[in-house]
């Protein structure tokens, strides 16, 4: 009987880090109340560089006329990280 592997796509998909990521890419979630610029610091001060920035919809259901319809709510934005290496001299 063959061993499954894991799906490492799923796996990773669910983390969203706040504090500083153990591995080469981490995504960064901007938060209620944070401004983008915030955000970026934040991955600054982890030492991770932006390299992608997603913008996610968040859907609302919402009973209009006895039905239920689903709409935007708002968007939510998070950036994908690259370690920063450390140049030796």
């Amino acid at each position: 009987m063959a061993k499954k592997k894991k799906n490492r796509k799923t796996a990773a998909a669910g983390k969203e880090n706040k504090a500083a990521p153990a591995g080469k890419k981490a995504k960064f979630t901007v938060e209620d109340g944070e401004t983008v610029d915030q955000c970026l610091q934040r991955m600054t001060a982890a030492g991770y560089t932006p390299v992608r920035r997603m913008e996610e919809p968040v859907l609302m259901e919402v009973n209009r006329n006895g039905k239920m319809e689903v709409e935007v709510s708002h968007q939510k934005i998070v950036f994908e990280g690259k370690k920063t290496e450390e140049k030796s001299t």
